[in-house]
C-alpha cells in the first residue's frame, strides 16, 4: 500500500517538474505578451477619463489584479476609487451578489460616481461598465496595439482579443475590506477545526471585491435591482487559505489536467472549480500533516472522486456563498460527459501511476 503511494507521489512531482512547470512558464510568458496591450489600452482609457486609473501592476513577477481562466483566457479586475458614501447589502435574494446603496440621499453630489447612481439610490454596476466599454472601445482604436486587439461584440462584458489567439476581459471592481458578507456569515463552520482563528481573522480582514460583470446566477431575470448588482468575488481571501503544505502544487497539477484532459464542449468545468473543491478537501483534511508532500497522491484522488461527484449531481456550491451553484446553467449533457472523463483520468491515475508520463 505504502509502496504503491509513494510511486503515485513519485509520479506527480515528475509530473509537475515536466507538465505543470511547461505551463505555467507559457502561461507567464502569456500574460507578459497580453499585459502590455491591456495596459496600453488601458492607459489610453485614463486619459479620456481620469476615474479609470488602470490598477495593473507587476509585483515579484506577478500581475496583481490578474485572473488566469485558461491559458487563453484572463480576467484582469480594474479597481476603482471610493466607494464610501454607499452601504454594502446582501441580503441573500441575489445568490453571489450585492448592491451598493447610497447612505444618505444627500450624498449623492458628494460621489465620484453621481451620473451612475439610480433613482432609487443604487450604484449601477451595469451603467458604469456600460461606460467603461464604451471608453474601451474608444482606446482600442487609438492605442499603439490597433493592429492586434479588438472588442468582442454581442456581449455587455468589456473583453478584447488579442492576436487572434488570447481572449482578456477587463472588469471594473471595487476592492472592499475589513468587512465581512453576510452571504458568507456561516464560514468557517463551527465544528471544521480548519482553517483556525489567526488564519480566519487573516481571511476576513483581506476581504473581498465587488465585480461588475455579468452574474450568472441572475441570468434570464432582468428586474433593475439585479442587474445594478454587483458580483463577489473572493481571489485573494482564497489564496490566503491555499498557503502552505502541498494545496499549491495540488492545484497546478489539477489546471494542468483540466486544460489538457477536461476542456469539453459546453465548458463545463473551469479552474476555478478545481480550486473550490480543493478549499473543501482543505475541510476534510483540517491537520497540517495531511498536507504533506506524501500524501499529494490521497488528496488529488480525493478531489477527482468529489469532482465526479458533483458532477453527477449537478452542483458544485460556491466555498464561500454555498447558495451559489457554480454549475447553475451549464447544459447537462455537458456536466455528463464531464464525469464520464474525470472518472476515466481518476481511474487511469489511481490503477497506473506510470500513465502520468502520457497525461
Amino acid at each position: 500500500m505504502i509502496a504503491a503511494q509513494a510511486k503515485l507521489v513519485y509520479q506527480l512531482n515528475k509530473y509537475y517538474t515536466e507538465r505543470c512547470q511547461a505551463r505555467k512558464a507559457a502561461i507567464a510568458k502569456t500574460i507578459r505578451e497580453v499585459c502590455k496591450v491591456v495596459s496600453d489600452v488601458l492607459k489610453e482609457v485614463e486619459v479620456q477619463e481620469p476615474r479609470f486609473i488602470s490598477s495593473l501592476s507587476e509585483i515579484d513577477a506577478r500581475y496583481e489584479g490578474l485572473e488566469v481562466i485558461s491559458p487563453t483566457e484572463f480576467e484582469v479586475v480594474l479597481y476603482l476609487n471610493q466607494m464610501g458614501v454607499f452601504n454594502f447589502v446582501d441580503d441573500g435574494s441575489l445568490p453571489g451578489c450585492a448592491v451598493l446603496k447610497l447612505s444618505d440621499g444627500r450624498k449623492r453630489s458628494m460621489s465620484l460616481w453621481v451620473e451612475f447612481i439610480t433613482a432609487s439610490g443604487y450604484l449601477s454596476a451595469r451603467k458604469i461598465r456600460s461606460r467603461f466599454q464604451t471608453l474601451v472601445a474608444q482606446a482600442v482604436d487609438k492605442c499603439s496595439y490597433r493592429d492586434v486587439v479588438k472588442m468582442i461584440a454581442d456581449t455587455s462584458e468589456v473583453k478584447l482579443r488579442i492576436r487572434e489567439r488570447y481572449v482578456v476581459q477587463i472588469t471594473p471592481a471595487f476592492k472592499c475590506t475589513g468587512i465581512w458578507p453576510r452571504s458568507a456569515a456561516q464560514w468557517p463552520m463551527p465544528h471544521i477545526p480548519w482553517p483556525g482563528p489567526n488564519r480566519v481573522a487573516e481571511v476576513k480582514a483581506e476581504g473581498f471585491n465587488l465585480l461588475s460583470k455579468e452574474c450568472y446566477s441572475l441570468t434570464g431575470k432582468q428586474s433593475s435591482a439585479e442587474s445594478d448588482a454587483w458580483v463577489l468575488q473572493f481571489g485573494e481571501a482564497e489564496n490566503r487559505l491555499l498557503m502552505g503544505g502541498c494545496r499549491n502544487k495540488c492545484l497546478s497539477v489539477l489546471k494542468t489536467l483540466r486544460d489538457r484532459h477536461l476542456e469539453l464542449p459546453g465548458q463545463p468545468l473551469n479552474n476555478y472549480h478545481m480550486k473550490t473543491l480543493l478549499l473543501y478537501e482543505c475541510e476534510k483534511h483540517p491537520r497540517e500533516t495531511d498536507w504533506d508532500e506524501s500524501c499529494l497522491g490521497d488528496r488529488l484522488n480525493g478531489i477527482l472522486l468529489q469532482l465526479i461527484s458533483c458532477l453527477q449531481c449537478r452542483r458544485c456550491p460556491h466555498y464561500f456563498l454555498p447558495n451559489l451553484d457554480l454549475f447553475q446553467g451549464k447544459p447537462h449533457s455537458a456536466l455528463e460527459s464531464a464525469a464520464k472523463q474525470t472518472w476515466r483520468l481518476a481511474r487511469e491515475i489511481l490503477t497506473n501511476p506510470k500513465s502520468l508520463d502520457k497525461l
